[in-house]
């Protein structure tokens, strides 16, 4: 839908039919339901933006006059390589191959491209409409051209595009958020605080401040000089603190037997329930979005 907001020209392809035509008329409710919600992004209204999608069962036929094309399968290594082999031998040598994976390494997903030099991962957070970072991760051959390029498309239709250097495993957003995850999961393994507090240190703590600005500006504002006062404050508290930190979890066992059971008496496991908080989720994120535009 991102695209569409630039006035970008979008068709859709699956290799089992019908199912492009069916996101087609996902996409349409969620745009119509923008509109309503005057949460629709860019100059055209939804009708025109819609006008500009199209589905396609045949690859070649979805791949014509392309510039750009972004893959969005499940995160299967061989699957991805595979739509990549197919998709290049479909394509000039001026279109930039992009995979949406969200940990896969780019190195792995595009080894079996020939032309490696114009292959980038854009890497968008769910959902995208509302939250608008995209992780731009190169393969160790990709063109500065091509990471430009990536940069000004996904900047054009609205996103907030960041650049990574060289590629790593989890990227930046992953690795920060699984640090995030891994502690307070120890948090809470260790009988220090309950599943629903450790997520009101989040929700009405940390997050507070994150959706605005992040870390390291937090750490520069946060000392009356900044940074270096900062550092020379805190630096050896955050030092012994970290120390402290336990090994990674393994995530299973009774730890998470006991973590299951309390998140699933604030939030039940059913589809009903699970849906109604998304639905929620999704409604809290659009009203932020229109605050801090």
């Amino acid at each position: 839908m991102v695209f569409l907001s630039g006035g970008y020209m979008v068709k859709i392809y699956d290799n089992k039919p019908g199912l492009a035509s069916g996101a087609i008329t996902e996409i349409r409710k969620q745009i119509e339901e923008l509109q309503q919600a005057k949460m629709l992004r860019g100059n055209l209204t939804a009708a025109e933006q819609l006008s500009l999608l199209s589905s396609h069962d045949d690859l070649q036929q979805a791949l014509e006059g392309a510039f750009f094309v972004q893959e969005c399968v499940f995160e299967d290594l061989e699957a991805k390589q595979t739509v990549f082999h197919e998709v290049e031998d479909l394509v000039t040598e001026s279109v930039i191959l992009s995979s949406s994976t969200s940990c896969l390494m780019p190195s792995n997903v595009f080894s079996r491209v020939q032309n490696r030099t114009r292959c980038i991962i854009s890497h968008p957070v769910n959902p995208p409409y509302y939250v608008r970072l995209v992780e731009l991760v190169p393969h160790p051959e990709t063109l500065p051209a091509v990471m430009d390029a990536a940069y000004s498309l996904m900047t054009d239709v609205g996103q907030a595009p960041v650049r990574l250097r060289k590629e790593i495993d989890g990227f930046a957003l992953n690795r920060v958020q699984y640090a995030i995850i891994a502690e307070s999961w120890r948090l809470v393994q260790d009988g220090v605080i309950s599943v629903k507090d450790i997520d009101l240190v989040m929700s009405e703590g940390l997050g507070m401040r994150y959706a605005f600005i992040g870390p390291i500006e937090t750490m520069h504002l946060n000392a009356p000089e900044g940074m270096e006062d900062y550092l020379q404050r805190y630096s050896e508290g955050m030092k012994r603190v970290l120390n402290t930190f336990g090994p990674v979890p393994d995530f299973s066992g009774e730890p998470a037997a006991r973590i299951i059971k309390e998140i699933g008496e604030l939030i039940p496991a059913e589809q009903e329930h699970l849906t109604a908080r998304r639905e929620r989720r999704d409604q809290l994120l659009m009203g932020l979005a229109k605050l801090k535009e």
